[in-house]
């Protein structure tokens, strides 16, 4: 029986790579989707997200990136695996994922009536073993929140587990008056970067990078 690779082979044709995403948000997959891409295995590992004394908000990311794909190991010499990290910053401050709701009011307290950086460090591991990156920053500005605002948004529970206590995709687009970059980079992947460099490794068929 001829395998995939004989068929690309014989027929001249370069066989899809397999493509792995190592995350464990599910905003990260659905994103791939809304594009047209279906991960062929999504595989996460636990890291540590602690930032290093003195780390910048950038370093941060592409730091935590490039330690998922460590941790991923591939099945296939075929395969392109992506992962991604996104931070929330405040100046040189990196907000925290919140998983309580003091986590949750002091994002807020500190987003209020400010702009802040949402940085995603995006990281693509190739068949031959290199390591692509790309860092988008998108720049967002939070109208000041009362404490009606914050309180209701706590009640709302839609911070849980969210970089910088929020989620632009739900109740907290009604804080957000202007927004400089990506969109889908604040939900959690930018995606023409990502499609672009998948497209350059034979993962997204007929998108130029």
């Amino acid at each position: 029986m001829k395998t995939l690779e004989t068929l690309g082979e014989v027929s001249g044709a370069v066989p899809r790579p397999i493509f792995i995403l190592a995350s464990a948000s599910p905003r990260r997959l659905e994103l791939l989707r809304q594009v047209g891409l279906e991960p062929d295995r999504v595989v996460a590992g636990a890291i540590d997200e602690t930032p290093l004394p003195k780390e910048l908000p950038d370093a941060h990311a592409s730091r935590l990136a490039r330690e998922k794909l460590a941790v991923i190991q591939a099945e296939t010499d075929r395969a392109v695996v992506l992962a991604a990290d996104t931070v929330v910053a405040c100046g040189r401050r990196i907000l925290p994922k919140a998983e309580s709701e003091q986590d949750a009011r002091h994002c807020l307290a500190l987003l209020s009536g400010r702009r802040h950086r949402v940085i995603t460090a995006v990281a693509v591991r190739t068949p031959d073993g290199r390591v692509l990156e790309r860092v988008v920053v998108t720049r967002v500005l939070v109208r000041r929140l009362s404490r009606a605002d914050q309180e209701a948004y706590i009640a709302s529970g839609e911070w849980r587990g969210k970089a910088g206590g929020y989620a632009i995709q739900g109740r907290a687009q009604g804080f957000i008056p202007w927004i400089n970059g990506s969109y889908s980079n604040v939900v959690g992947l930018p995606l023409a970067e990502t499609v672009a460099l998948l497209a350059s490794l034979g993962v997204v068929a007929g998108v130029a990078p």
